[in-house]
């Protein structure tokens, strides 16, 4: 594990970055060259949307496999950031490419269709994670940086619920997801109940 470990620190974050747009660029090979189907806009949003909630799954994973030994913290903040930028691009391809930019229609459908709702509600819960995200911010928000990015959480739980909702029927693929997402979510509360042993010769802290 230590081995793992040091290979992980001399990781640097280009290349998270550069394997995150991986899928984007096979997804503009697909549209260019005709590999997406019958129906290019819907893989198109399918495969934004599916690859912004995997890059949230994997962010949150990086606590859970820090205390299991696997230290990947210094690239939680680019999957975070791979994965708001995934949802973005979901988001514009379905203004765009489906909507063809009728923003009054787009509306229509956002009051109408719950799916749609916990979509941008979910989007709207990473914003501020994104730009509370540069070092500049941790260090001017402190403590309550933290507090901001549970924020992550809803954000899981309302980009579940929207492929969820969008789906409609429970397929392999959305209970991997949700099973993924509630071991992640589940791990947190159980590891909050646990009593945490102060360091040798610390004083105890009182649990909050």
């Amino acid at each position: 594990m230590d081995r793992i470990n040091a290979l992980l620190r001399r990781l640097p974050e280009p290349a998270v970055w550069l394997l995150g747009a991986v899928p984007l660029a096979l997804l503009i090979w697909g549209a260019v060259f005709g590999g997406l189907g019958p129906d290019p806009v819907k893989a198109i949003e399918h495969d934004l949307g599916q690859w912004a909630l995997r890059f949230l799954l994997a962010s949150l994973a990086v606590t859970p496999l820090r205390w299991l030994g696997l230290n990947l913290i210094r690239h939680r903040r680019a999957l975070g950031l791979l994965a708001f930028s995934y949802a973005v691009l979901h988001l514009v391809a379905w203004l765009w490419l489906d909507m063809g930019l009728r923003l009054g229609q787009a509306a229509g459908d956002l009051v109408k269709r719950p799916y749609i709702i916990a979509g941008m509600l979910g989007l709207l819960a990473m914003l501020p994670l994104a730009l509370t995200s540069t070092r500049a911010a941790i260090r001017r928000m402190g403590r309550n940086w933290q507090r901001l990015h549970r924020l992550a959480y809803a954000a899981l739980v309302l980009g579940l619920l929207h492929f969820a909702l969008l789906l409609k029927v429970w397929t392999p693929e959305i209970l991997i997801y949700m099973a993924l997402g509630g071991g992640l979510l589940g791990a947190r509360a159980v590891r909050s109940l646990w009593p945490r042993r102060p360091a040798a010769g610390a004083p105890a802290r009182v649990a909050r």
